[in-house]
């Protein structure tokens, strides 16, 4: 029978209470999985899958960011972070919750996912860390070119000093998802893009948690993160061993119908040479691969990933 606890830790803002939940199996779990969830939505999006892999053995975490989910408090705001330095504010946040799930669950191997946003926080995390998890996977990811992210960086920084960075802006938003329902006939409704599951679909514009704008200090923060993450130069640092799943959906628009999850996949293992990287694309999908019609296999998918880089390691 799968435990679930909800737990509150500080961030590195030093001021804000962040909102965690982890999933524990019966006896000693095999594997820790962090998941690092994505823009506009929660980690308790992932409970199905979470307790999924809880029964199956892995204990699964998860916080809610900055500005998301219960991590938002009385004074707080959605989609906004902090005011110093939120991209780092971020990864370290996704890092301090490791180090404590291993403080209570010593010697457990730990993996972390990185959904859409959140796997710019995860790509900038094994850049920094790398050397502390036994793999990740990197999941509906995208890669703008450098252009893009220098002028919407430039753009948010303009409208800020003008608005203020807690305000909010219907055009970097509109630009932000411009073009994510042009594959797509008849779209029913505006985040169709999301995935071909209705049910989903529709709780997620019903949920205030999520049906949000970002500040123009989260869509800052984003263009940090793909500032820093699309720089070959420093992903340098990730280890060249660290076993890394690539995946998403090839009707993805966020990782450009698998161009830009292929691009990250090349880079890594062409350039960098990483000696562990693989890509999984899955036809028919969209972006949320744990909320598509059909995610039972990526469930299994994901599971026997982490069991074989287990098994390789035991090998060793």
């Amino acid at each position: 029978m799968v435990r679930k606890e909800e737990l509150t830790y500080k961030s590195r803002d030093r001021e804000t209470m962040l909102h965690a939940i982890r999933w524990i199996p019966d006896g000693e779990p095999i594997a820790i999985l962090q998941i690092i969830h994505g823009m506009q939505e929660y980690v308790d999006r992932f409970d199905e899958f979470a307790n999924f892999l809880a029964e199956k053995g892995i204990l699964v975490i998860g916080n809610d960011h900055l500005g998301h989910g219960k991590s938002v408090g009385k004074h707080g705001a959605y989609g906004y972070f902090c005011k110093d330095d939120p991209a780092t504010v971020l990864v370290r946040d996704a890092h301090r919750l490791k180090k404590m799930t291993q403080e209570d669950f010593p010697g457990i191997p730990c993996f972390i996912l990185g959904h859409s946003f959140g796997s710019f926080i995860a790509r900038e995390y094994i850049t920094r860390y790398g050397t502390g998890i036994k793999g990740a996977i990197i999941q509906g990811t995208a890669f703008l070119p450098n252009t893009t992210v220098k002028s919407m960086a430039g753009l948010v920084n303009f409208l800020s000093f003008f608005m203020g960075e807690k305000s909010r802006s219907t055009m970097v938003n509109n630009m932000a998802f411009k073009g994510y329902l042009r594959r797509i006939q008849n779209p029913r409704t505006k985040f169709d893009w999301l995935s071909h599951n209705e049910a989903s679909v529709d709780k997620y514009i019903a949920d205030p948690a999520c049906n949000f704008v970002f500040t123009l200090n989260g869509f800052r923060a984003m263009a940090d993160l793909l500032g820093r993450v699309q720089d070959v130069s420093k992903m340098e640092d990730i280890p060249k061993d660290l076993p890394i799943l690539i995946t998403g959906g090839k009707e993805d628009p966020v990782g450009s119908y698998g161009e830009a999850l292929q691009r990250l996949y090349t880079i890594y293992k062409n350039e960098l040479k990483l000696t562990n990287v693989e890509l999984k694309l899955y036809d028919g999908m969209r972006h949320e691969l744990q909320q598509e019609v059909g995610r039972e296999v990526v469930f299994e998918d994901q599971f026997q990933w982490i069991k074989k880089v287990l098994g390789s390691e035991s090998e060793d």
